[in-house]
């Protein structure tokens, strides 16, 4: 048998207000929206970086199916940022970063060259998710 071909097709994140987040990943991060379904707290928003049809991030509810108490100790880690992270690349950390900043994010880190080689910078999305820009 040869190597096995397995490719990323979706990453989830929990979000804790859809239309906060599809604002978010649409407009200030350039995302499409490839999918909408549901309503309310049961909605879910597929989205993804125009060059890369075959990735997607699915921004849905947190746990919907857990107790309240669960729901609310997840969402207070969420707004924390301790729960949720992904990271991409950009040829242009300072100029993603600006955008990002402009739209209102919330800093983690502004740009730096960092030691183990790549420029990066850090924001939290709106409902508290670790994103991370390394320029390539």
């Amino acid at each position: 048998r040869g190597p096995m071909d397995i490719k990323i097709s979706f990453s989830y994140l929990n979000v804790d207000d859809p239309e906060a987040a599809l604002v978010f990943y649409r407009d200030a991060m350039g995302f499409e929206v490839r999918n909408d379904v549901g309503q309310g707290e049961m909605r879910w928003i597929t989205v993804g970086p125009p060059s890369q049809p075959d990735v997607s991030v699915v921004l849905g509810p947190a746990a919907p199916e857990a107790p309240p108490a669960d729901r609310k100790m997840l969402t207070d880690m969420m707004a924390k940022g301790l729960i949720g992270l992904i990271v991409f690349t950009t040829p242009d950390v300072d100029a993603t970063f600006e955008k990002l900043q402009a739209a209102g994010a919330d800093v983690v880190q502004e740009p730096i060259d960092q030691p183990w080689g790549p420029r990066d910078c850090a924001v939290r999305d709106p409902a508290g998710n670790m994103l991370r820009f390394n320029q390539v």
